[in-house]
């Protein structure tokens, strides 16, 4: 009998917040498949060289691990893979949209708590025989990521407006007394390369420290 598991309705605290209101959230450990890059000032994100591949790297090994876990003769589970997310930061301090400076990323997929490294290695392997290697195959990391306290938010419409939204953020955490630390955090919950940009789904997220 093939178990069934969807971490996004287990987790629905992390991954439904209202797009009204900003609200406190405490993020627990989970295990990450993580891809590094970076974006010129000027280029669209969707254009940054390697940012293609890099997802075609993660989607790759996230969707190769999920076929083998329902497979699997012992112990089968069916899961859905997880979204898109992003670490985003700059090297002078707090992620900002309107300073013309790289932009730094880390990609990630969310992976179930019973993946292993080795079975990462597998997944790897097979997408590189049935694809072709890359850099950004090779590149990919499976890590354990903790965010601890955050303040997320809900944006709906085109990332170009999240400054917007951001506001309303940095209102909130000045009015709570919190400041901000780590990288500006977003979950992809639309697919960007399919929808509207006014349609767009983003969770905004960033941990905070009283």
């Amino acid at each position: 009998m093939v178990t069934k598991l969807d971490l996004r309705k287990e987790l629905k605290y992390l991954y439904s917040p209202s797009a009204k209101k900003p609200e406190v959230v405490e993020v627990p450990e989970f295990n990450f498949l993580m891809l590094d890059g970076v974006v010129a000032p000027g280029t669209p994100v969707a254009e940054a060289p390697g940012f293609q591949e890099a997802l075609q790297a993660l989607y790759g090994i996230s969707y190769t691990l999920k076929f083998a876990a329902k497979q699997a003769k012992d112990n089968p589970v069916d899961y859905p893979v997880m979204g898109l997310e992003g670490l985003w930061w700059i090297e002078e301090g707090l992620f900002d949209f309107a300073k013309q400076v790289p932009w730094h990323y880390t990609l990630l997929m969310m992976q179930p708590g019973f993946i292993t490294a080795e079975q990462v290695e597998v997944a790897r392997q097979q997408v590189i025989k049935k694809r072709g290697g890359s850099p950004e195959l090779e590149q990919v990391r499976f890590e354990p990521f903790r965010e601890g306290k955050a303040l997320q938010i809900m944006h709906i419409g085109a990332f170009a407006d999240e400054p917007c939204t951001l506001a309303v953020m940095d209102a909130y955490a000045a009015e709570h007394g919190y400041t901000y630390r780590g990288k500006h955090h977003e979950i992809y919950l639309s697919d960007f390369r399919k929808t509207a940009p006014e349609r767009l789904r983003t969770i905004l997220r960033h941990p905070i420290e009283d």
